[in-house]
């Protein structure tokens, strides 16, 4: 299923769906980060995903990276609240969502990288990268504030 995703667009669909969701800055031992290039709009992404009913906010974080990414991490610190009403995602479905995200940090305990149904590239990506991968605004500003290696977590 494709989506498109708005910000602080007024041809943006009214939202039908509020979905809380939860995405993680995972980071490897150089520093890097990983990416997965999605299926359903060919950006590069953080793993993430919607909460389910059985789900810690936390434990959405891990079974998303795990689901998306092969790979089983641990929580280790917030990034941030993300809750831009001017964030619209549409999907080809008829969902159009206002998404609630929870940003967290995790760090990689086992597992290995696997390409999901989600994703057609997965990769742990350089800081000297990320400039120049096609990012949409709102993933890119959880990177931003990661990168700012802030004592306190965004709230937005």
């Amino acid at each position: 299923m494709a989506r498109t995703e708005y910000y602080d667009d007024p041809k943006a669909p009214k939202p039908n769906s509020l979905v809380v969701a939860a995405s993680a800055v995972v980071t490897d031992a150089q520093g890097r980060i990983l990416l997965q290039r999605r299926r359903d709009n060919d950006l590069w992404a953080l793993p993430g995903g919607g909460m389910d009913l059985t789900d810690s906010l936390p434990g959405a974080a891990v079974r998303e990276v795990k689901e998306e990414t092969g790979l089983d991490v641990e929580i280790t610190g917030l990034v941030g609240t993300y809750t831009d009403p001017k964030h619209i995602i549409a999907y080809t479905d008829g969902e159009v969502r206002r998404q609630f995200n929870i940003c967290f940090t995790a760090r990689g305990v086992g597992g290995q990288l696997a390409i999901s149904g989600e994703s057609t590239e997965l990769r742990f990506v350089s800081l000297d990268e990320l400039g120049t991968l096609p990012i949409h605004p709102t993933q890119r500003l959880r990177l931003n504030h990661f990168l700012e290696h802030s004592e306190l977590p965004y709230l937005g």
